[in-house]
């Protein structure tokens, strides 16, 4: 079972949910600060800890080393979360899965084979695990599915082209991703990024 943090949205009756999952070495607490920034008060904010120790924080996988144990392990756990927070009002449909880093690989990892359509995905400054093995595992709303995948140009961990590629790749494969480029490194580009992930956000939700 994860441990998470939960921020209720201001009106106590929406079912509407933004799961954060952090990257290497954080945890819940470095995003608290997401709510506020976002500015959308009728999200509920569910902040999901990593089950590994990773010196002061934690980790969704291995690092350095071979990440598959651990990705399968931590997919296992997040569609376990999942369940749960649909059995407890919050539905699918009304959630937005976004993650940094590790966290972007596991929301891509999990969006894209979870059986239950997301209001939309979000990854920030991620990369993809074993793309081939993802197609070959999609589920079957896969291809109805959004997700909006930001990246640095000037990344110095995750490598730029080498994301790029693996976003084209499953573009390419009939996913539905879009691709924004930022004049940054490892981190969230401030305001200007922001602003992006708050208007995606804003549009899955556009009439519901």
């Amino acid at each position: 079972m994860l441990k998470t943090e939960f921020i209720p949205a201001r009106d106590p009756q929406s079912r509407r949910l933004f799961i954060a999952l952090h990257g290497l070495g954080d945890s819940p607490a470095g995003y608290r600060w997401l709510p506020a920034e976002m500015n959308l008060p009728e999200m509920n904010y569910l902040l999901v800890n990593a089950p590994d120790r990773y010196y002061e924080g934690y980790s969704w996988f291995e690092f350095p080393g071979e990440p598959g144990v651990g990705v399968e392990r931590s997919r296992k756990l997040l569609f376990e979360l999942l369940e749960a927070q649909a059995a407890g009002g919050f539905p699918t449909d009304q959630t937005i899965l976004f993650g940094f880093s590790q966290g972007c690989l596991m929301a891509a990892d999990v969006g894209f084979r979870y059986p239950n359509l997301f209001a939309g995905l979000i990854g920030v400054s991620g990369w993809v695990h074993e793309p081939e093995k993802l197609l070959e595992d999609l589920s079957t709303v896969a291809r109805e599915q959004r997700m909006l995948f930001t990246h640095g140009t000037q990344d110095p961990m995750v490598p730029f082209d080498k994301v790029r590629e693996q976003v084209k790749a499953l573009q390419a494969a009939g996913l539905g991703i879009e691709w924004r480029e930022f004049r940054k490194a490892h981190t969230i580009a401030g305001r200007e990024e922001l602003e992006v992930i708050r208007d995606f956000v804003l549009s899955r939700f556009a009439g519901k």
